[in-house]
């Protein structure tokens, strides 16, 4: 598999390196000329240039990778190297960084984003798993929102405990996908009981969660399952999107990919 790389900082290059390592074809690329440096990615290609730029990305042949990774530290270069390589490159896979909570809801296919990876998220996601019980907590989305995988420990109180899977039919058309005890993780066979402390995993559409959570926790009080770093009652912004990594020239255009890690 072909991959390119938007963005050479320390997480561009890190990514690379797991996919070397995996036997797949990198190619980084970022205007900043500091950060080209090949001796510490030896198995890439390195490409001095602005992965924003429909020219750049000619140049980079962009159109033959398998998956386009926008790694860079700016979310608005990371939104519109998605879009270039997703509608006029017609990319089949792109994943983008988010590097500011606030701006996620960006990120979706009408900016041409496959994949959202959100580090603030998923350690968010990661604490709640460990600490809450009887209640969903969603730790990933597919494909902007429209499928998420979330999970949920089983109260010792559930009225599902002892039930095998085949007698239980789960609301949202929601899937078990594993379900975990002791710390091991075990495929969801339909004579499996369920057991108080049971770790289970599903995929589901958002708009079923509640009626999941509920089913498999009736007594735990809650309103709606929050995504980790939702705020109470606050409309989605419309504004541009958050800045984490200020731009050159703070009235010119968005600035292209940097190397910030």
């Amino acid at each position: 598999m072909r991959v390119a790389i938007a963005g050479a900082g320390n997480v561009g290059r890190s990514i690379a390196r797991e996919l070397l390592a995996n036997d797949h074809q990198v190619l980084l690329i970022d205007r900043d000329p500091d950060a080209i440096r090949p001796d510490s990615v030896p198995g890439a290609e390195w490409l001095l240039a602005d992965a924003c730029e429909i020219d750049s990305l000619e140049d980079a042949r962009i159109d033959r990778c398998d998956v386009a990774i926008a790694a860079t530290g700016d979310d608005k270069a990371n939104l519109v190297h998605s879009l270039l390589a997703k509608t006029e490159f017609a990319v089949p896979r792109t994943v983008a960084r988010v590097n500011h909570p606030s701006n996620e809801w960006m990120f979706d296919e009408v900016w041409g984003v496959d994949v959202a990876v959100s580090t603030p998220r998923l350690m968010c996601a990661l604490v709640e798993e460990a600490v809450t019980v009887g209640d969903l907590v969603r730790l990933f989305a597919f494909r902007g929102g429209r499928t998420n995988l979330v999970e949920m420990t089983l109260p010792t109180d559930s009225p599902t405990i002892g039930h095998a899977l085949a007698e239980l039919t789960f609301p949202g058309d929601a899937v078990l996908v594993a379900l975990i005890r002791d710390g091991k993780a075990h495929p969801p066979r339909q004579d499996a009981a369920l057991e108080g402390e049971d770790e289970l995993l599903f995929v589901v559409q958002p708009e079923a969660e509640l009626e999941l959570a509920h089913y498999l926790a009736p007594g735990v009080q809650r309103e709606r399952v929050r995504a980790e770093d939702d705020e109470d009652d606050e409309p989605a912004p419309t504004g541009p999107p958050a800045t984490d990594v200020p731009a050159e020239d703070p009235s010119g255009p968005p600035a292209g990919p940097q190397s910030n890690s």
